[in-house]
């Protein structure tokens, strides 16, 4: 069972995460510091003890903009000690997913937090740790995935043995914000950008960011004519408006986005667009 600290200086918020956290069976203990001074104060005394003594920590449960030192603040210290707590990032902002994997979290779980997104933070928590949750089904990742594909009308028929069985691409992807699932149609996505363990999408109207590596949406999408031009990035061939090869450089314009190709699609692109464009 995981040895657990919640550190959030909102009170109201760090009381929830503690009853959500208390609730679960797989937490033996769960402790609560409201700021940056109280928190160090607290795991420094885990880590004096060791990781197996009776002031141990498991998992920290990190807010990160709190007054004075921030959450980040806090991971960097910890990241210079040996045998440090996991980190799960619990905030309210999208934008320091990147810098929280940097720092090898866990997880990063949005505010409001939901039981069931707390609890598969502490799953992947205790896999971490070696203190697996018993015999499970594949786990569902952090951030919505893709949707389960479905196979296309009158596929069931001979489906059974999986032989000759098409599946259907998703039309779209779940994208969550705050609590808050949108479903967002894979034809908007203009391209995709690799950020860290995140992926951003980016649309006509905006962008929106998931945790998928850039190499599974490749690989899904690529019946919906997507492909990588870049280590960074995947783009929807028909979307791209120019291409440009000049002074040993390639690149292609999207919209207003202009991203660079590099040597080892360029040929493979041009040919893909020149046979596109000539039927």
């Amino acid at each position: 069972m995981l040895r657990v600290l919640a550190v959030d200086d909102e009170k109201p918020l760090l009381e929830e995460l503690l009853y959500l956290l208390r609730s679960d069976p797989r937490v033996r203990s769960a402790e609560g510091a409201s700021d940056a001074t109280g928190a160090l104060r607290r795991i420094t005394r885990a880590l004096e003890g060791g990781p197996d003594g009776p002031d141990g920590i498991d998992v920290v449960f990190l807010d990160i903009q709190m007054a004075g030192l921030t959450g980040l603040d806090i991971a960097r210290l910890l990241s210079g000690f040996a045998r440090p707590p996991l980190i799960v990032f619990v905030t309210a902002h999208e934008g320091f997913a990147v810098q929280a994997f940097d720092l090898k979290a866990v997880d990063y779980v949005l505010k409001p937090v939901r039981p069931e997104r707390l609890a598969e933070a502490v799953r992947r928590a205790r896999a971490l740790l070696g203190r697996p949750d018993g015999a499970q089904p594949a786990p569902e990742p952090a951030v919505p995935d893709l949707r389960t594909p479905v196979p296309p009308a009158g596929a069931e028929a001979g489906a059974g043995a999986g032989a000759g069985a098409v599946e259907r691409v998703p039309e779209q992807i779940a994208v969550e914000l705050g609590g808050v699932t949108r479903f967002v149609a894979i034809a908007d996505i203009a391209y995709v950008e690799a950020q860290g363990d995140y992926a951003r999408l980016h649309t006509d109207g905006g962008s929106h960011l998931v945790r998928i590596p850039l190499s599974t949406l490749e690989e899904r999408w690529a019946a919906r004519g997507f492909v990588r031009i870049h280590r960074r990035h995947l783009v929807a061939l028909g979307r791209i408006d120019e291409l440009r090869m000049e002074a040993g450089t390639t690149s292609v314009r999207v919209g207003p986005a202009e991203l660079q190709v590099s040597r080892r699609h360029a040929r493979d692109l041009r040919d893909l667009l020149m046979r596109r464009a000539t039927g």
